[in-house]
């Protein structure tokens, strides 16, 4: 058995959905079991329904034409997508009669997008002779805390999902399941979802729960490049990154796994490979627990633009033990994260997300530091054996001084296997192109 994962641009139209189902079909002899997002943008159209009808107005016109052109191009019939489109209209009608849109009524709405694409696939593939049956998640046995807009999976899943779907993986259910990514039920049968990375997180959690031989996860490149292609033009591929490394490169930019997606698979060891969907015939890259040769001196190169870079310095409360946990006790006070950070026993520099409201912050640490915010940073992360840094550095700052890129900070990550500088966002291109150059 392996799992399929198609995010929602793999599906966003009547040819997209041929192509998928295509990809689909040269699979079956695997026993694929596939998770598919909402198609295109129907979840922001949702999302803009229920803002029109918070101000009294119901129309879901974007999503009903998009779903009803789609399935008259394909050629199916899809009653259950006709039901659910009634259905989604009597629920924005309660909204605009309470004028008010909760969390818990959000879950439910923005769950539309899935439970229609899955219905959608599974009439395709039928329609083109391959058996398959639609599943909402929660059909499975996916079941999470009441955390609306952003649930956690509950321990149950571990069995629930082998209860459902271990009649497929032995042989003796032959229809393909195509199930919903990104949504749930709690215990009280309330639809949630899973947040950011949420489709990622349900192919996982099916793949690490059902022991599968790999999870699939698809999208429009080679797996994981070196760095981001439209940068520099000659990134190519990873062959193999571990969980730990594809953590990083997402933390940090690149778009592979959401790092909680990785957390089912790295219990079980089940190993994840990025496939490209227009080019099927290509290996991809496959995250697994450690390098099976030996490892690389450098994977990948990511970055995340639009940073602020904050330096705290306080002489006032040298070698006093409560500086650290004071300030950070303010940034955990106005709810603001921390990306990068480097320390010393009285100063600290660190990034934070460069929308991020400083305000009230920097007037409570002003109490016991200096303070000062410097705005239009970028952060540049080196995916790396970090025990080697000191040949990584000296390859890597040779060159950027020679191109007069000052490196404003640098931090190496307690994991090991990241090393991440700051620089200018005016200067992020180029410091990517220089180091991709001097380390590849």
């Amino acid at each position: 058995m392996i799992v399929m994962k198609f995010g929602g641009s793999s599906v966003a139209s009547a040819e997209r959905i041929r192509h998928v189902a295509s990809i689909i079909q040269a699979y079956k002899e695997k026993r694929p079991v596939v998770v598919l997002s909402a198609m295109g943008d129907t979840t922001d159209h949702l999302l803009e329904a229920a803002d029109m009808a918070v101000k009294g107005t119901v129309d879901i016109k974007k999503v009903e034409d998009l779903h009803l052109a789609t399935a008259k191009d394909l050629g199916v019939e899809v009653p259950a997508i006709k039901e659910l489109l009634e259905e989604l209209k009597f629920l924005l009608t309660g909204i605009s009669m309470l004028h008010e849109l909760t969390k818990r009524t959000r879950d439910y709405l923005v769950s539309f997008g899935e439970r229609m694409s899955v219905r959608m696939m599974a009439a395709y593939l039928s329609k083109q002779g391959t058996d398959a049956v639609f599943y909402d998640a929660w059909d499975i046995g996916m079941v999470s805390d009441s955390n609306y807009m952003s649930a956690e999976l509950l321990d149950d899943v571990w069995t629930n999902i082998p209860q459902h779907l271990d009649g497929y993986k032995n042989g003796t259910d032959k229809k393909i399941p195509i199930v919903t990514g990104f949504i749930a039920k709690d215990k009280n049968g309330i639809i949630t979802t899973l947040g950011r990375g949420g489709s990622d997180l349900s192919a996982t959690m099916i793949g690490a729960a059902m022991h599968a031989e790999e999870i699939q996860t698809w999208k429009d490149v080679d797996g994981i490049l070196t760095t981001d292609p439209r940068v520099v033009k000659e990134a190519h591929p990873v062959p193999e990154v571990t969980y730990e490394e594809a953590q990083e490169l997402a933390m940090f930019g690149a778009q592979v796994l959401h790092p909680r997606s990785m957390i089912p698979c790295r219990k079980t060891g089940t190993p994840v490979r990025v496939k490209n969907s227009y080019n099927i015939e290509s290996p991809g890259s496959i995250i697994v627990e450690k390098h099976s040769g030996e490892r690389p001196l450098v994977t990948a190169i990511t970055s995340v633009k639009n940073v602020s870079l904050i330096d705290i310095q306080s002489s006032r409360m040298l070698g006093a033990a409560g500086f650290l946990a004071h300030v950070f006790n303010q940034f955990l006070k106005w709810n603001i994260s921390v990306d990068v950070i480097a320390t010393s026993e009285v100063s600290i520099s660190l990034t934070v997300n460069g929308k991020a409201d400083l305000t009230g912050l920097i007037e409570d640490v002003k109490n016991v530091a200096d303070i000062t915010v410097k705005k239009e940073k970028a952060i540049v992360t080196i995916i790396c054996d970090a025990s080697r840094s000191s040949s990584i550095l000296a390859k890597a700052f040779s060159d950027l001084e020679k191109e007069g890129i000052n490196v404003q900070m640098i931090s190496q990550g307690a994991s090991k296997v990241n090393i991440s500088v700051i620089v200018d966002t005016a200067q992020v291109e180029k410091t990517v192109q220089v180091l991709h150059s001097a380390l590849f």
